[in-house]
């Protein structure tokens, strides 16, 4: 009998955001599933971003795999906006990764950011010989920093033996950094367990805890507060938007989105008297998404295949989005993809509202291709072609 492989999650650490959302859904399902046994070493035990605070241990991620039996050991550094370089990690924290990679078959790297810690290894002639995998997760290598350059060197050098995209856009954007390392792209997938319609419009949770009529229509926005994700386009939209329709309501959500906030302050002081809804990070987001009749997205670059559209689809709401990443080919047929001027952005959102009785029967048809456990096989798939690496390096 073949003994379950090993597998060691490099991760920044655990904090708000599509793509952790999304590798811990992979961890999860590959480790219950018994054929590999997962583990997570976090650099950092919180994160300070966007105006925001987030310790490991408050992380829904962090509770759900500890809860599910995956190991997870920290570094205890903190996370930022800029990744962790080579030079800053200590002799101690060298040895805990050192041990904890030589404990595992195979390593994966969730986004580049984690692989100054392997040069740092390789440099001080610690580092296992494991094959390692790079998730990515974007589409704009350029806005990774010195990450970029530590991908590019980590396959130069062999450590970087294999890299899965979960967008086309990301596989062509990476390709020149990954010289040598094998390329899979594998779309992503999300819960459709937790991300579904509501039975029935009236009595919503969310709209009664906001106090928004059963009739009001709802766009939310659930993005983290930074530049990628154009919050300023968002908003200009919404002030469009409710010169039009001046019902509607708006959740924004995620880090950063709350008054306290002074960027986001000065955002909503333009939108006049919309009704606006800062709720900041929610762990609840299939009743947000379930109370929204458009899931919007306004991101300026850098998104691959944004969950908050499958997230949302799969609730009912109809996403529309600017044409970034892969978000035009995964809403194709039950979803709008719109340009980035405001009132355009006003204007397809408008449809959506009053359409989305239209958009239902392609939304239900959708969401059977949206579910995870596709994912799941196919990162499982390429994790194990890595076993037969080893296999022949022996």
């Amino acid at each position: 009998m073949t003994a379950p492989l090993r597998v060691l999650t490099l991760t920044e650490g655990f904090f708000a955001g599509g793509a952790r959302i999304l590798h811990s859904d992979v961890v999860a399902g590959l480790h219950a599933s018994g054929d590999q046994t997962h583990s997570v070493l976090a650099i950092a035990s919180r994160a300070r971003r966007e105006a925001t605070v987030q310790p490991m241990a408050a992380d829904p991620r962090y509770r759900s795999l500890r809860a599910g039996g995956v190991s997870i050991t920290s570094l205890g550094k903190t996370a930022g906006g800029v990744p962790h370089a080579p030079h800053t990690f200590s002799s101690r924290q060298l040895r805990t990764a050192s041990r904890a990679i030589a404990a595992a078959d195979v390593v994966l790297s969730l986004k580049e950011q984690p692989l100054g810690l392997l040069l740092a290894l390789d440099e001080a002639m610690m580092l296992p010989d494991r094959p390692v995998v790079a998730c990515l997760h974007r589409s704009d290598p350029e806005h990774s920093g010195e990450a970029l350059s530590w991908l590019r060197t980590g396959a130069e050098r062999g450590i970087v033996t294999a890299a899965v995209s979960c967008a086309h856009a990301t596989d062509a954007a990476y390709a020149p950094a990954l010289a040598g390392a094998s390329r899979y792209t594998v779309d992503n997938g999300i819960d459709l367990t937790r991300f579904r319609p509501a039975l029935t419009r009236g009595g919503d949770p969310v709209r009664r805890e906001l106090g928004i009529p059963d009739a009001a229509s709802v766009v939310v926005y659930a993005a983290r507060f930074d530049e990628m994700k154009n919050p300023d386009l968002f908003f200009r939209a919404v002030a469009a938007h409710a010169e039009i329709a001046p019902d509607t309501h708006y959740i924004v959500c995620g880090a950063g989105m709350t008054t306290g906030n002074a960027g986001l302050q000065a955002l909503l002081a333009r939108v006049g008297d919309a009704r606006v809804h800062a709720l900041g990070i929610r762990d609840d987001m299939p009743a947000i998404y379930r109370a929204a009749d458009v899931v919007a997205l306004t991101s300026a670059y850098g998104e691959a295949a944004p969950l908050c559209l499958l997230e949302g689809a799969a609730s009912g709401a109809v996403p529309v989005t600017t044409d970034v990443g892969d978000a035009a080919r995964l809403i194709a047929g039950f979803g709008i993809v719109t340009g980035r001027a405001p009132r355009e952005i006003a204007t397809a959102w408008q449809r959506a509202c009053a359409e989305r009785g239209r958009f239902a029967p392609a939304l239900r048809a959708a969401r059977p291709g949206l579910g995870r456990d596709r994912m799941v096989r196919e990162y499982g798939a390429v994790i194990d072609a890595q076993r037969r690496t080893l296999r022949l390096a022996a």
